[in-house]
């Protein structure tokens, strides 16, 4: 029998792409799976757009927050719903390619790997590729994982029979990659990539990555209240991420144009 997974999607006044991203779930080659959707207190027609997809697909399940609490809980809220082998995730702004979940699924398997990613492209608010290729480095250890973020939540994916469920701090950015180098620990083993695009990922005008102040705030809380690291602790990882992000990691970013 094929093996479940579980798709977390948490979302806020998300109407504009949820339908689009849905879409991206609803057109895997993959079967088995299902969609947690988290609104996080919505006031457009995120939920309205929700509830009829959830009249024709029973997979698709709506978890409701009372208040707006945050990506970290709403995605906590879904991993703890979930009843998937494997846990993924997707934000309501990008999009799966349709092979996503089977290529991984079969890596993951036949590679006994834990923990899996792979590389990305970049699209726009409305969808055109803006013709850049975020590469995925073949291993990521846990002490290389702690000097920047190299894995895309978009494309990340665990092994929840092995590694149980593993939820997010509770930061208001940056809370995935705390999740992640959580999962890396437990597993004891590198995560592997997929050496090929399995997704895209929407580049926003009020995107954080846009904002060079904001990147170097969120990524020291993941050093001082995600990992519960001292303040000099922290700011020693601070400074060996800047310089890692900044003449290593732009290294991953390629042209499409090129290829």
């Amino acid at each position: 029998m094929k093996p479940l997974v579980s798709i977390i999607t948490p979302m806020f006044n998300s109407e504009v792409f949820i339908s689009e991203t849905i879409n991206s779930v609803l057109n895997q080659t993959f079967l088995n799976w299902e969609l947690l959707l988290i609104d996080d207190y919505s006031s457009d027609k995120t939920i309205a757009i929700v509830n009829e997809f959830i009249t024709q697909t029973p997979n698709i399940k709506l978890l409701k927050n009372e208040a707006n609490l945050g990506a970290a809980i709403s995605r906590n809220k879904g991993i703890m719903e979930a009843q998937g082998d494997y846990i993924a995730f997707l934000d309501a702004d990008d999009l799966w390619k349709p092979e996503k979940l089977q290529i991984q699924i079969e890596f993951m398997q036949t590679e006994d790997c834990d923990v899996c990613f792979s590389c990305y492209e970049q699209i726009n608010e409305t969808g055109k590729p803006l013709n850049k290729l975020i590469k995925a480095l073949p291993e990521l250890t846990y002490k290389k994982f702690l000097k920047s973020n190299y894995i895309g939540n978009l494309t990340g994916m665990y092994n929840a029979n092995v590694l149980g469920k593993i939820t997010t701090p509770d930061l208001r950015k940056r809370q995935d990659w705390a999740m992640w180098l959580d999962a890396i620990k437990k597993s004891g083993k590198p995560a592997r990539s997929i050496q090929e695009s399995l997704a895209y990922y929407r580049v926003r005008k009020d995107s954080m990555s846009s904002n060079k102040l904001n990147l170097i705030k969120y990524n020291y809380l993941v050093y001082k209240k995600g990992l519960g690291f001292s303040t000099l602790k922290s700011i020693y990882y601070m400074l060996i991420f800047l310089r890692e992000h900044f003449f290593i990691k732009s290294k991953q970013i390629v042209s499409t144009n090129k290829i």
